[in-house]
């Protein structure tokens, strides 16, 4: 009875088949004596079965209905094809029902060898329960479809069974009849209710990748900007969200959104601009948004609704390096609070706020430290990485208290991964269907009288094929014979056992390939940086939450979960973000000024501040800074530095002008530069630099001027009476007559006392 002799050769005679059973039975049963109450290692029988490379692959497309009852008719149907060289003849497909699986590690052992041709398969059912095919050529696919009634296939008590689906025939090189190929899959057989249901809570998460960037349009709506149009692809009818919506609303699961993927839906379905490369184009897809977002907000009136912190932070990324940089926690608090706002303003319905979730439910004590730092009492961890120690012989429930008032919400991580492969294929699919509702069964088999709670957490972002595939098995459990639907909030409330795991692995054992994955250090070094700045920004401005809204998502953006794997486009949306930032930064700034020269005792610098903003600017402070004060002092005082308050309108600029003093000539350098009001430079522009060249002209420079030109003028006059009187001398004595002198009353100053002009002294 082990697991692996599941199925035997059907073309081996009577007695053949009873000696391979027989060796079977005593191979395996010193192993099922360690397996029979509880999970293990798979059993080593089938190591030791021959194994042969198939020749036809056998693809089960379809098996219809996927939990049967009594009276029910199964269906098989999927597709044949020779992959070998040689035509196989006289070829059929058959039907195989194998034993009892005896347990969950049995079955996973099973699936993994699910197409391997062992030569322990149980015989065919056989007569007119098969498909039929004269030949077979080399690289030739049929279809087949066989219906067999439930009651031909044997089945005992409730459990798993496997179910083949094994291509037979002859080839040149064997002219006998023999297996090619074989695909098995699994039969979950409960056909009345159990006593005590397992509750199941599915989540269903609606989340993306990060599409909006930080710009958005200087009008009065901020037109937001997107950096794609990929978003509509997937809101589009048979996207991947359309896909979500429209299937989770007939499912029993708990929504579990990111706000920003409603807020990026929102903005869409109103004004909207795309990047096309250096251009921005208008966006076309409002009615794709608005219709998508209808049909959720009906959906999930009335059930509930779990909301992550904004963008869906990356809690490990933070935990491993963020939380050693300064303000990188900050976020999460104020990302949860807009959760909460973003569903409510936009779906109607109030949320539940108090879950966590880390990358694939992997956790260590710093993970839970930051997963609880914004107030979450409840952490969606993972049963492969919170596994159990304890020996118990069955899964306990989800809910586990860790310490702290937080609760280990532990989701059964093989149904969680059971639809992580490719489900566009049909044959994958219904494997992967099959797979999910065996492990559920054996689940409530492990101990029927015990009621208990488990989680499925499936991957963050299913694909649309992945999304039907999750449906299809969810929906084989309608009919809650063994499992029946429970909601997150009232899982993580469930009576704990108490023999169950509690304590948290240690940080070394984090899986080394997520931690790979995650956010650098300078990740969270940008975000920091872009804090500062806008801080910086913020405090001019008379409107600022124009600009702290979108740079706030977008900073919690940069540190979204939807960027593991892809670090180069986490890099290059931080530096968009930065470089958008500061060149709105740089919309406020100092118009370059020239050199210039100052003349006289007193002057004024004149200095123009431009604002390029759509709003006003406001608490700012224009400062001027002599490099020589003792040549040229600044303002009132007569001091080195002058500085006067700014308020500049959208989109005008401002010219102030300083009065100065000048003390000496010569080339002085003075510095302008903007400040905030507190004192910090305002942005990251250098201070603006010019030269001013000082003329000066003191009184007593001026006094020996106007003296010097005094004498010039007097020495003139003299020079010119000299000349005149030698002129009239020259003129007397060639006529014979001597000049008289003058009357004595006139050039001698009579009655003055003062002595006779010679002509020889201008001024004394």
């Amino acid at each position: 009875m082990a697991e692996a002799a599941s199925f035997q050769e059907g073309t081996l005679s009577p007695a053949s088949r009873w000696l391979r059973r027989t060796a079977s039975l005593l191979i395996g049963l010193p192993l099922l004596a360690g397996l029979i109450y509880g999970p293990a290692a798979a059993p080593a029988q089938a190591a030791v079965n021959a194994r042969t490379t198939s020749a036809v692959a056998v693809s089960l497309d379809q098996l219809t209905p996927s939990a049967p009852v009594k009276g029910d008719t199964v269906t098989v149907s999927g597709t044949v094809t020779n992959r070998g060289k040689d035509t196989v003849t006289d070829a059929h497909v058959g039907v195989r029902v194998g034993p009892r699986q005896l347990g969950r590690s049995y079955i996973d052992y099973a699936a993994k060898h699910s197409s391997d041709v062992t030569g322990n398969d149980p015989p065919e059912i056989g007569g007119k329960y098969t498909a039929k095919f004269a030949r077979l050529p080399s690289g030739v696919s049929e279809s087949f479809s066989i219906s067999v009634p439930v009651s031909k296939m044997n089945l005992g008590e409730d459990g798993v069974y496997q179910l083949g689906a094994s291509l037979s025939g002859q080839t040149p090189n064997a002219r006998y009849e023999h297996m090619l190929g074989i695909q098995r899959t699994f039969l979950p057989w409960q056909p009345t209710a159990s006593s005590k249901k397992s509750d199941i809570t599915m989540l269903w998460p609606l989340i993306s990748g990060t599409h909006l960037t930080a710009e958005t349009g200087s009008d009065a709506q901020q037109t937001p900007v997107f950096e794609d149009d990929d978003l509509a692809e997937e809101l589009a009818p048979g996207g991947r969200l359309e896909r979500m919506v429209s299937l989770g609303s007939s499912l029993p699961v708990t929504w579990v959104i990111d706000p920003d993927l409603l807020a990026s839906v929102d903005a869409m379905t109103r004004n909207y601009s795309v990047k096309v490369g250096d251009t921005e184009v208008p966006g076309k897809n409002q009615n794709v948004a608005k219709k998508w977002l209808g049909e959720l907000e009906s959906t999930v009136q009335g059930k509930n609704v779990v909301a992550l912190p904004f963008a869906d932070p990356d809690l490990a990324s933070l935990a491993h390096h963020g939380k050693d940089v300064p303000g990188a926690l900050s976020h999460l608090q104020p990302a949860t609070e807009v959760a909460a706002t973003t569903v409510q303003t936009i779906l109607h319905v109030k949320p539940t706020t108090d879950f966590a979730w880390p990358v694939n439910g992997a956790i260590d004590p710093s993970i839970i430290d930051v997963a609880t730092s914004a107030g979450a009492h409840n952490v969606i961890a993972r049963s492969d990485s919170l596994q159990e120690t304890a020996g118990l012989t069955y899964t306990p429930t989800a809910a586990r208290p860790i310490g702290g008032g937080t609760t280990a919400v532990v989701a059964d991580a093989r149904l969680s991964t059971a639809f992580e492969g490719n489900m566009t294929e049909a044959g994958t699919s219904t494997l992967a269907v099959q797979n999910f509702l065996a492990q559920s069964l054996a689940l409530t088999l492990q101990d029927p009288a015990k009621q208990r709670s488990f989680v499925i957490a499936p991957q963050r972002m299913p694909s649309a094929s992945q999304a039907q595939s999750m449906a299809s098995a969810l929906h084989s459990l309608d009919a809650q014979r063994w499992t029946q639907p429970l909601d997150l909030v009232s899982a993580a409330k469930a009576k704990a056992d108490t023999d169950a795991t509690t304590r948290v692995p240690r940080a070394s054992a984090y899986p080394k390939a997520l931690r790979k994955q995650e956010l650098p250090v300078q990740a969270f070094e940008d975000v920091r940086a872009t804090q500062t700045t806008l801080d910086n920004f913020k405090i001019i401005l008379t409107q600022p939450d124009r600009v702290v809204t979108p740079f706030g998502n977008a900073m919690n953006r940069a540190m979204s979960t939807s960027w593991r794997g892809d670090a180069k486009g986490a890099k290059g949306f931080r530096k968009g973000v930065q470089d958008y930032l500061q060149s709105l930064t740089d919309q406020v700034r100092l118009v370059q000024k020239s050199d210039m020269t100052l003349s006289g005792r007193s002057a004024t610098i004149p200095v123009t501040v431009q604002n390029k903003l759509v709003q006003p600017v406001q608490h700012l402070v224009l400062r001027l800074r002599s490099v020589k004060p003792n040549r040229l002092q600044l303002g009132d005082d007569e001091s080195a530095i002058a500085e006067q308050p700014l308020k500049i309108a959208g989109g005008h600029s401002q010219t102030v002008k300083f009065a100065t003093s000048v003390n000496a000539n010569g080339p002085v350098q003075v510095v302008a530069q903007l400040y905030t009001e507190d004192g910090t430079p305002y942005g990251t522009a250098k201070a603006m630099p010019f030269k001013v060249t000082v003329s000066e002209m003191t009184p007593t420079v001026m006094l020996v001027i106007a003296g010097g030109v005094l004498l010039l003028v007097l020495a003139g006059i003299r020079m010119y009476t000299h000349r005149k009187r030698a002129a009239a001398r020259a003129s007397a004595e060639a006529k014979g007559h001597p000049e008289q002198p003058s009357d004595p009353q006139t050039d001698t100053g009579a009655g003055s006392g003062n002595p006779p002009d010679t002509g020889e002294k201008v001024d004394r």
